[in-house]
């Protein structure tokens, strides 16, 4: 098979699909290897590095035309959509649900989509939301910690212990990857860390692992207004269903914070677990919300792009092998939690939720796939 990586177009973003260990990978099995001119430096990975592990360097248009698989980061945006076509295999974070003009494109052209983040395991975990999941929370706290600043219209809180002032008091919002990742952070730092979740069985197993001055709650509308009250950065890390039409978090309930606090938002989804919150970039991050600051870049990870790009390579490159080495169609038939991340299929939409968001009919992976 022959797969290509191109250079990521979104508004910084940095990562790129494959490192040159992984580009062996696919030499060694016999597949060819297609890297876009300059697509990793923003990782710190020169061409040299991928020629010597065997891929070849290529310009854009005779990467998508040459391309069985395309292997990429993030979604594709409009300026893509030409290279499109049927039974082109695209194996990337596709957020179908989110983007209705790429939904379009990918039925219209009939591709085969396969997206990272809807790729389950045995255990209902998300095996290559994991990565990410936990970069993005620790990277988020960071950025909170930028945004507190004065400097950058904050309100000028250090969001770390300082000894004869007050403590800062953080909330973490789902004790999963992402909110035990922010939460490291914030702990050791000295902050004041409450933590929200429903799965009592997590809040126990983030018990014994973080120290006795995080306070672990379960989720529910009493615990959570206590915590807006007093909090000065709430930190949302939960996965909202995309097919509800309510908040955990609405526009009343900032009422209830601190005038100047701050919100960071890592899932970012638009109507989402936060009313009030929509993606932003990392040109322009922040915005101001019933005098709540909100920090909801949707490719955090994208910041410490050297680290994501290894992490996420490690996690996708054992599925992209099975696609070139058994073929897309035998590898989804044969594994139901990989078959979960087929979301487009030859014309058909394939994931119930981007269904349900986009009001479109839909079919299961098993009926496209003829499973009985």
């Amino acid at each position: 098979m022959i797969i290509s990586v191109p250079k990521e177009i979104k508004n910084n973003e940095y990562r790129v699909a494959i490192v040159p260990a992984g580009v062996s990978e696919f030499i060694s099995n016999g597949h060819e290897v297609l890297i876009e001119k300059g697509a990793g430096l923003g990782s710190s990975i020169s061409d040299e590095e991928y020629i010597n592990a065997g891929a070849q360097i290529v310009d854009r248009n005779e990467l998508f035309q040459k391309g069985e698989m395309i292997y990429k980061v993030k979604e594709f945006l409009p300026e893509e959509f030409k290279y499109l076509r049927e039974g082109l295999v695209i194996f990337t974070y596709i957020h179908s649900n989110a983007f209705k003009a790429q939904t379009d494109a990918f039925i219209e052209n009939k591709v085969v989509g396969i997206s990272y983040e809807d790729i389950e395991d045995e255990n209902g975990g998300f095996p290559l939301l994991k990565p990410m999941s936990e970069i993005a929370g620790k990277g988020g706290f960071l950025m909170a910690i930028q945004y507190a600043q004065r400097l950058h219209k904050g309100k000028g809180l250090m969001l770390a212990k300082v000894h004869g002032v007050r403590t800062p008091e953080v909330t973490i919002i789902g004790a999963g990857i992402a909110g035990f990742g922010a939460a490291e952070i914030a702990v050791y730092l000295g902050n004041k860390v409450a933590i929200l979740d429903i799965d009592l069985d997590r809040l126990e197993k983030v018990k014994h692992v973080l120290p006795p001055n995080v306070e672990l709650l379960y989720s529910n509308k009493e615990n959570l207004t206590e915590c807006l009250k007093r909090t000065d950065v709430l930190v949302n890390c939960i996965l909202w269903p995309k097919w509800r039409k309510d908040s955990m978090i609405t526009r009343d309930m900032l009422k209830l914070m601190k005038p100047d606090s701050l919100i960071v938002d890592v899932s970012c989804d638009e109507g989402g677990a936060i009313e009030t919150c929509r993606a932003t970039s990392h040109d322009d991050p922040v915005y101001i919300e019933e005098g709540i600051m909100h920090y909801c870049v949707d490719n955090v990870p994208a910041a410490f792009p050297q680290t994501s790009t290894y992490s996420l390579c490690n996690s996708t490159l054992p599925y992209a092998l099975r696609i070139a080495n058994e073929g897309y169609e035998k590898a989804l038939k044969e594994d139901k939690y990989f078959r979960k991340g087929l979301c487009f299929y030859f014309g058909d939409l394939t994931l119930e939720e981007t269904g349900k968001k986009q009001n479109r009919p839909y079919k299961t992976p098993e009926e496209v796939l003829n499973i009985t």
